[in-house]
């Protein structure tokens, strides 16, 4: 444990605990929020639609894509965060799902450029796997690194949280989908 760790004020010690809570929970809103999209429009959208339920399996296949990339997140940036600190690969990693969610929000469809569609598809949900593997790893670590010694897994208990509040808000956000589509 760091001295500077120890003698935080109250008020960066919510800080910290604030960013990693709603840092974890827009990295999930967005995760959470691809797989009521796979289940409802994705894949009419960006596959042939020679079988609606062949599009739909292929659309939860590539929601299956962003868990299978996570552990290499979680490797990959975990060193990075060791070498070069855990607040700027936590943006990073913020930006990386952010970036990825919005360009997946921007893809044509397969009407548009047939094949490529899916493949680009397939490409942001690695993006967003390696970006959410990351950053709950990270959020975690920089929660218990920043905690008293005696407060660590109440600490740690912050980036879980996060999950929650991002699977309520996409659960939330989803039922106008139904409706529309």
């Amino acid at each position: 444990m760091t001295e500077s760790s120890v003698s935080q004020t109250p008020s960066s010690k919510l800080r910290v605990i604030f960013a990693a809570c709603i840092g974890s929970a827009l990295e999930w809103y967005d995760f959470f929020l691809y797989g009521t999209a796979a289940a409802l429009v994705f894949g009419e959208l960006f596959f042939p639609k020679n079988d609606p339920v062949v599009g739909t399996l292929l659309a939860f296949l590539t929601f299956g894509v962003g868990f299978v990339v996570r552990p290499l997140g979680g490797i990959l940036f975990g060193v990075l965060g060791d070498r070069y600190g855990r607040k700027p690969v936590l943006v990073a990693t913020l930006l990386m799902i952010g970036i990825g969610t919005t360009l997946i929000g921007a893809l044509p469809t397969y009407a548009q450029i047939g094949y490529w569609a899916p493949v680009l598809l397939v490409l942001m949900r690695v993006i967003q796997g390696l970006g959410a593997g990351a950053e709950y790893g990270g959020a975690v670590i920089y929660l218990v690194e920043n905690a008293p010694a005696n407060r660590r897994g109440f600490w740690g208990s912050f980036a879980p949280l996060g999950v929650s509040i991002g699977n309520l808000l996409a659960a939330g956000a989803c039922p106008s989908w139904r409706a529309s589509s």
